[in-house]
């Protein structure tokens, strides 16, 4: 209840410091805004280029791994990033508070890609450790700030906020991908890596610079920096946050060194059982015994009805960056005027298509709220899961030319991107919104840490799933592509059938 309080008062404050607007919405949205975008591309510009580098040779600045080696451990560091979002929000609520988690978790990230810039193993693997520490803390902290600034009774505002909020993700995630994309493929994988810690460092900037429209959005949740529990607290996640990266970093060099032997791919299959179980006993706990009211417990429930089913959005959605980047570039003609365009700036085409459509959607959310008739969370969940399905079978038709022996135009590609773009903007703003909403206030960045953990389900499948979707299986893709759009498409199904059920425990108020 103290929590609760505190939280209430927090947003109350929040509204009193910050009358300044931004296009209609609280001025701290644009901080975090472009706090989000600067990281974003640090993100994705090192994710655009990051299995090109796993695959390439030692001799060129590589890591010389097999296709399905290279995609297992995208999805591993991809993964982790989300698994550590549960552990960043618990650390964001209890310990630093919002505002003075990204500054750490920024500082973190930034380290974790110059890391990565020296022209070692040791050093790649090992800044890859670092980012992913990073961005745990980092990511749930900025989703729960925004939710801060919106009070729970505007849900058409606050879904339009964080549709807004997801446009400055994608255009740091464009010019990223763009960039950094541009420097791995034509200077080295190195310099590429470099340019994503310089841009985070710039985000971080921007943020300190800024942060006081944020008001007191995000406070440490201890104002007597003497109190013994908080000081006792504190040591002790230090020396576990500690100990699980000399225990990770330890595990990762004996991989390396030989001293384990056990390959990406079982690594991955095992990591993703031990992801799966602690987010379903995660959600048992809270619910059997985290002193919830009975509506408090329906609407996690429902919190965990999402977070499962976008898992199996992010599996299909993140070969993106995996095994249909290696499509863009082995299968894919890029000869344009004689010049040929970076495989990795194919990526950037879910970004542009992102950053156009976000206002369009902001606003039709926005009218359609006006005229009550916005659809409801699981129904643009449905959507966003079939559309992706529909991105695959357009996969199904391409794939039949490169099982011919053909390249294919880069159009096949673009119109899939659009239909992953329009599910994703129907699925991850709407999500991120809805945990906020329906997340008991003294839970709410772990809540935020569970719907990353989707993405972490997600993404460690889809490196599982990318290497049976290229490589060596040419003449199966398209089937597989089909199997993909079936998955995906079923689910969004379902969703829409039992949408009225999640509705009526979304919107319990039984105590």
């Amino acid at each position: 209840m103290i929590a609760a309080a505190r939280s209430q008062q927090l947003i109350t404050q929040t509204n009193m410091n910050t009358t300044k607007t931004w296009f209609g919405h609280p001025r701290g949205l644009a901080t975090l805004f472009f706090t989000e975008m600067w990281e974003r591309f640090s993100y994705y510009g090192m994710r655009a280029i990051l299995v090109f580098a796993l695959v390439d040779a030692v001799g060129h600045g590589g890591q010389g791994l097999t296709d399905r080696e290279a995609d297992a451990i995208y999805g591993l560091y991809i993964s982790g990033i989300y698994v550590f979002s549960l552990a960043g929000g618990w650390l964001s609520d209890r310990i630093f508070g919002q505002q003075r988690a990204v500054l750490i978790g920024g500082v973190i990230i930034a380290l974790g890609h110059f890391t990565m810039a020296m022209p070692y193993t040791v050093t790649f693997y090992t800044g890859m450790l670092i980012i992913v520490l990073g961005t745990g803390l980092f990511k749930p902290t900025m989703s729960s700030l925004v939710g801060l600034l919106y009070s729970k009774d505007t849900s058409a505002r606050r879904d339009a906020g964080f549709s807004i909020f997801y446009m400055g993700i994608n255009v740091g995630a464009f010019i990223g991908q763009i960039l950094v994309g541009y420097l791995g493929e034509n200077v080295g994988w190195h310099y590429g890596f470099a340019a994503a810690g310089i841009f985070m460092l710039l985000g971080l900037i921007q943020f300190k610079l800024t942060s006081h429209y944020l008001g007191g959005a995000g406070a440490p949740p201890h104002s007597n920096k003497d109190d013994q529990q908080y000081i006792r607290i504190r040591r002790q996640t230090l020396r576990v946050v500690v100990l699980l990266a000399v225990l990770v970093a330890a595990l990762v060099a004996m991989i390396k060194v030989g001293w384990l032997q056990i390959s990406g791919v079982t690594l991955a299959t095992y990591y993703s059982y031990v992801v799966g179980g602690i987010t379903l006993l995660y959600f048992i706990s809270v619910l059997l015994f985290g002193g919830l009211t009975v509506a408090e417990s329906r609407r996690v429930l429902v919190i965990m009805v999402m977070v499962f089913t976008a898992a199996f959005f992010w599996a299909g959605f993140e070969q993106t960056g995996s095994s249909m980047n290696l499509f863009a570039q082995r299968y894919t003609d890029r000869i344009f005027f004689g010049w040929e365009i970076p495989a990795s700036w194919l990526q950037s085409v879910n970004s542009f298509f992102v950053i156009t459509l976000a206002p369009v959607l902001a606003s039709l959310w926005l009218r359609l709220g006006a005229k009550r008739i916005d659809p409801s969370m699981p129904m643009k969940f449905g959507l966003g899961l079939i559309q992706l399905g529909l991105g695959f079978l357009v996969l199904v038709f391409a794939s039949q030319f490169v099982v011919r022996g053909e390249q294919i135009a880069p159009t096949w590609l673009v119109v899939t991107y659009l239909l992953h773009s329009t599910g994703e903007l129907c699925l991850s703003p709407v999500g991120l919104s809805t945990v906020t909403k329906l997340a008991p206030a003294r839970y709410a960045a772990q809540m935020m840490g569970t719907w990353f953990m989707a993405n972490a389900l997600g993404n460690v499948i889809s490196g599982l799933l990318a290497g049976h979707l290229g490589g060596d299986a040419v003449n199966e893709m398209p089937y597989r592509f089909l199997m993909v759009f079936v998955c995906t498409a079923g689910v969004g199904l379902l969703l829409l059938l039992f949408a009225k059920w999640i509705n009526q425990l979304s919107n319990s108020e039984t105590s």
